[in-house]
């Protein structure tokens, strides 16, 4: 059977050689945040990852949770390693020291979940979610509900959820039903109906916190009608501790393809009390603070399982005999040798890592990003960077999801036979994947983010903080022989993403269903070029130090950037051909022909 071993040593590269890692200390708040903590977290969390967590992960996934007699129960060992994980302090983690946090940089932060979804990501759901819901009452809260509230959601001794769809409804939260009637004191009482929330319902903790997506009787009709409400699992008494139960309980379990140490529950509320957060039908701000947060953090979920199926695949390959090397065998002591010289599982170990650690390097960036969108000194350089982390989001959950996927497949079929069972794990990592293109918006509805939303906003500055960096380094580098191979292929994939940008703005504005219809193919060429960029850094990187290591780690990261340059950047020629194509071919079709 598989295990895991956290790329520690990958990370601090992308951190302190790629990035700026070591500068994120400079900016206010973070002061702390030195290489010399840093380094001994991730250190920290990857033996969590791997001693704790990892031994769980297989084992929650055939018990799954149960629900009896109204209560939700976690698979056997997950309470403990919960209890370990807030003991160890990693639910307040990214959390505001005011409220007693570590105040660690995004940086880092997605650097831990990454490793937490790699060892198991139906575990990391629970605190996951709860972080989300943390930073919502951060933001959006008055005073008293943080006060009450947050500390408690900080040493992990209370949870969250956010629940959003129901049965009727899912992206189209305009048709949501749940009704919040106003109280004299100031309270409202929430009836309705919620389905797939996850960590809905658990024995984690004392207490699960529900945001909650309703409407106000007479409030307006669609989106402009709805709010935001803090619904406890448990009523709250004056000293700030559980009471009575309140009126919401889950009624079913969803029977799940995977993440199934995860609860995902029908959730059921009868005048469950509740306290409005926010402005009155304005809960979709909120709600996005929430779901942005949790798309960066989904997109982290499709690495961690890159990550993982990639070690697995590449112990088995190593290990498993069957036929001989076609250039002359390799290990003539053996039977065979192993299937690692073959060239088609060449092809697959190198994608799968070559995507792996080209998302790892393009979702630090981001998250980099993200520290400076919070907590720069300048207020121009904040906005340059949250315009940044704006148009990127969608990209990071649609496109690492996506390459997750494939990557868990391609893991599995390394095993062949052997990929397909239980026993090696490789097939969990597919199923556990496959929720992560669904979840917090479908693909398709990222896409559709990107191109409607995030591009055109700001009359498209937004843009101008991706592809500005892409232009400088191009012109900076396009004479340097060095890395002529690599910058060549990434000049004209940014052409084709550019002369695509611009289609797109001129064809959606008079035809917004030709512009809809190619905006996954739109998506997927944006992260390819998005990957090759971070490829030519890394390489840059790499090759001033490869001459004096001897450790082979700058070396690989030459050949793996080769080839990803070579055999998967070659896609977006494709994607550039559908793009132009429009979108008629998918529209012609009349609704009785199918």
């Amino acid at each position: 059977m598989a295990t895991y071993k956290a790329p520690i040593r990958d990370m601090q590269f992308v951190l302190y050689e790629l990035l700026n890692g070591d500068k994120i200390s400079e900016l206010p708040g973070f002061e702390e945040a030195t290489r010399d903590l840093i380094d001994p977290v991730l250190e920290a969390a990857a033996t969590f990852s791997e001693e704790v967590l990892y031994p769980l992960n297989r084992s929650g996934d055939e018990e799954g949770c149960k629900l009896e007699n109204g209560e939700v129960t976690t698979p056997k060992g997950f309470k403990e390693a919960y209890k370990l994980f807030c003991d160890g302090g990693w639910s307040t983690f990214g959390c505001d020291p005011e409220y007693g946090g570590m105040g660690m940089p995004k940086s880092a932060h997605s650097m831990v979940e990454e490793m937490l979804c790699s060892a198991n990501i139906s575990f990391g759901m629970y605190p996951g979610l709860s972080f989300g819901a943390y930073h919502a009452l951060h933001t959006f809260a008055s005073q008293e509900i943080k006060d009450q509230m947050l500390h408690k959601m900080v040493d992990g001794t209370w949870s969250g959820t956010m629940c959003l769809t129901e049965p009727h409804c899912g992206t189209d939260l305009g048709l949501c039903r749940t009704k919040a009637v106003p109280q004299d004191d100031g309270s409202y009482l929430v009836s309705g109906t919620k389905i797939f929330i996850s960590a809905g319902d658990h024995d984690l903790t004392e207490n699960v916190l529900h945001l909650v997506l309703a409407r106000r009787p007479d409030a307006p009709a669609g989106i402009k009608g709805i709010s935001l409400f803090i619904v406890p699992k448990f009523n709250i008494d004056a000293d700030g501790n559980p009471a009575d139960r309140n009126g919401v309980v889950c009624s079913a379990i969803e029977h799940k393809m995977g993440i199934k140490g995860s609860s995902t529950c029908v959730m059921n509320f009868d005048g469950a009390k509740g306290f409005l957060v926010g402005e009155l039908n304005k809960g979709m701000q909120g709600m996005f603070a929430m779901m942005n947060r949790a798309r960066l953090a989904v997109g982290m979920q499709g690495l961690g399982l890159c990550e993982v199926s990639y070690q697995g695949a590449v112990e088995y390959a190593k290990d498993r005999l069957q036929g001989r090397s076609l250039s002359g065998v390799k290990h003539p002591d053996k039977p065979a040798d192993p299937i690692i010289v073959h060239p088609d599982v060449r092809r697959m170990l190198m994608t799968m890592r070559a995507y792996t650690e080209g998302c790892r390097a393009f979702g630090a960036w981001v998250s980099e990003e993200y520290d400076y969108s919070s907590n720069h000194a300048d207020a121009k350089r904040r906005a340059e960077a949250d315009e940044f982390v704006q148009l990127t989001t969608p990209v990071v959950k649609s496109l690492f999801t996506d390459l997750g996927f494939e990557v868990t497949n391609l893991g599995m079929q390394v095993l062949g036979g052997h990929g397909f069972i239980r026993e090696s794990g490789m097939e969990q990592y597919v199923r556990d994947c496959r929720i992560t293109q669904i979840y917090e918006g479908t693909n398709g509805i990222q896409a559709l983010d990107l191109i409607g939303r995030k591009m055109p906003a700001k009359a498209g500055r937004n843009l101008r903080r991706f592809f500005h960096p892409i232009q400088e380094y191009l012109e900076a580098n396009m004479a340097n022989p060095a890395l002529a191979e690599f910058i060549q292929p990434l000049s004209k994939s940014f052409i084709r993403l550019q002369q695509a940008t611009g289609q797109i703005a001129t064809v959606g504005m008079s035809k917004p269903e030709e512009a809809a219809a190619v905006a996954s193919d739109y998506l997927k060429l944006f992260g390819l070029v998005a990957l090759a960029y971070m490829w030519c850094r890394m390489v840059e990187v790499a090759l001033e130090k490869e001459a004096s290591d001897t450790s082979g780690f700058y070396s690989a990261k030459v050949k793996t950037g080769r080839f990803y340059m070579q055999k998967l950047l070659p896609q977006t020629s494709t994607l550039f051909a559908t793009i132009m194509a429009g979108g008629s071919t998918l529209m012609d079709l009349d609704e009785d022909q199918f």
